[in-house]
C-alpha cells in the first residue's frame, strides 16, 4: 500500500524512509500519512516530534514508550505526554524529568502521579498552573499550595474550598497579586487585613470585597491611591465624601465620573481632576461647566478644558485670555523700552 501525501507540488510516497524523513522535518503531523514501518523507526519519530510534539500520537506503541522520544515530544508541545505509553505516565523518574521541562505536562500523568508531592512541586516550581492537575489530596495540603501561591497569587482558584478560607493561604494569595480576592471565601472577603493586603496590591479588588468593607472608610481610601477607578465600587456613601473623592481624582482624574452629583459640582474636587486631565471636566455639573470664574480658573490648569465650556462662555474665555495676554506683552514691550 502506497501512503502519498502533497508538499510543493511533489508527491511524496512515505512507505519512503527518505521521503518520509523530508515531509515530518516540515510537517511533523504527516507522520500520520507513513507507512506502520516508518510509524515505527526512531528516526522517522524524533524527526516528526522535533516538528510537532503532537505527532506522537501517530508513533508505534513501542516508541510511545521511548523515553527519550517522548521527552522530546513534551519539549515541543506541553500535553504530548497525553499520547505516551500508560508505562511512562506512571514512571515518577520520567514524569519529574518531564514537569521540570513542561510543570502542565503533570494534567495527563497517572493519577497516582498526581497525588505525588515531590512531582507536584517540582511541577508547579516550573509553572504554578499545574496545580490544578494535583490530586484533590494535594489541593488541601497547605505546602503545596503555599509553593504555588509564591510564585502565583491566582493559583488560588485552583485549591479546595477549605484552603479558599484559610486566612494564611489567601493572603499568601493577595500578597502576590491582589485580584486573587476574587477567588476567596465569602468569610475572608470581609476580612479586613486580607481586603486591605490585596487593595494595596491592586486597587480594583475593592469590587471583591464584602459590602461592609466597601462601607469602610479607611479600606476605601487605601484602594482610590491605588487605582482611582476604584471609586466606582465604593458604597453610595463614600461616592459622596469628599476626601475619598479627592484622593481617587488625583490618582485618576476619570474616576469623577463615579462621584455623587453634589461633588460633581464641588470646585475643589472638580479642579483637582482637571489638575490631572481636562477632559475630566466632562464629567463636571452642568452647573460648572456655565460658571465663567470656575470656568476661567479651569482653564487656567489645564486649556483642554475650555472644550467643555458653553460657546457664549468659550467666547468670553478666549477674549479674557486675549486681553490678559496682549497686557502681559504690553508691559514686557515696556520693561524692554526702559532698558
Amino acid at each position: 500500500m502506497k501512503f502519498v501525501v502533497k508538499r510543493g507540488g511533489k508527491k511524496l510516497e512515505l512507505n519512503n524512509k527518505e521521503e518520509t524523513l523530508v515531509a515530518v522535518k516540515k510537517n511533523g503531523g504527516d507522520l500520520i500519512y507513513a507507512s506502520k514501518e516508518l510509524r515505527d523507526d526512531k528516526d522517522v519519530v524524533m524527526e516528526a516530534v522535533k516538528e510537532n510534539g503532537y505527532a506522537l500520537q501517530f508513533a508505534s506503541e513501542r516508541l510511545k514508550a521511548d523515553k527519550y522520544v517522548v521527552m522530546v515530544a513534551i519539549k515541543n508541545r506541553r500535553y504530548a505526554l497525553k499520547y505516551a505509553s500508560e508505562r511512562l505516565k506512571n514512571d515518577k523518574d520520567f514524569i519529574l524529568e518531564a514537569v521540570s521541562e513542561r510543570g502542565s505536562a503533570l494534567k495527563f500523568a497517572s493519577e497516582e502521579i498526581q497525588n505525588d508531592k515531590d512531582v507536584v512541586l517540582e511541577a508547579i516550581k516550573n509553572n504554578c498552573y499545574a496545580l490544578q492537575f494535583a490530586s484533590e489530596r494535594l489541593l488541601n495540603d497547605k505546602d503545596v499550595i503555599l509553593q504555588a501561591l509564591k510564585e502565583d497569587g491566582l493559583a488560588l482558584e485552583f485549591v479546595s474550598d477549605e484552603m479558599k478560607n484559610d486566612k494564611e493561604v489567601v493572603l499568601e494569595a493577595v500578597k502576590q497579586y491582589g485580584y486573587a480576592l476574587y477567588y476567596a471565601s465569602e468569610e475572608l472577603r470581609g476580612d479586613k487585613e486580607v481586603v486591605l493586603t490585596a487593595i494595596k496590591k491592586y486597587g480594583s479588588a475593592l469590587q471583591f470585597a464584602s459590602e461592609r468593607l466597601q462601607n469602610d472608610k479607611e479600606v476605601v481610601l487605601e484602594a482610590v491611591k491605588n487605582k482611582g477607578y476604584a471609586l466606582y465600587y465604593a458604597s453610595e456613601e463614600l461616592r459622596g465624601d469628599k476626601e475619598v473623592v479627592l484622593e481617587a481624582v488625583k490618582e485618576d482624574s476619570s474616576a469623577l465620573r463615579f462621584a455623587s452629583e453634589e461633588l460633581k459640582n464641588d470646585k475643589e474636587v472638580v479642579l483637582e481632576a482637571v489638575k490631572q486631565y481636562g477632559y475630566a471636566l466632562y464629567y463636571a455639573s452642568e452647573s460648572l461647566k456655565n460658571d465663567k470664574d470656575f470656568m476661567l480658573e479651569a482653564v487656567k490648569e489645564n486649556g483642554s478644558a475650555l472644550e467643555f465650556a458653553s460657546d457664549e462662555l468659550k467666547t468670553e474665555i478666549i477674549k479674557n485670555i486675549k486681553t490678559k495676554t496682549d497686557k502681559k506683552i504690553e508691559k514686557e514691550k515696556g520693561t524692554s523700552l526702559r532698558l
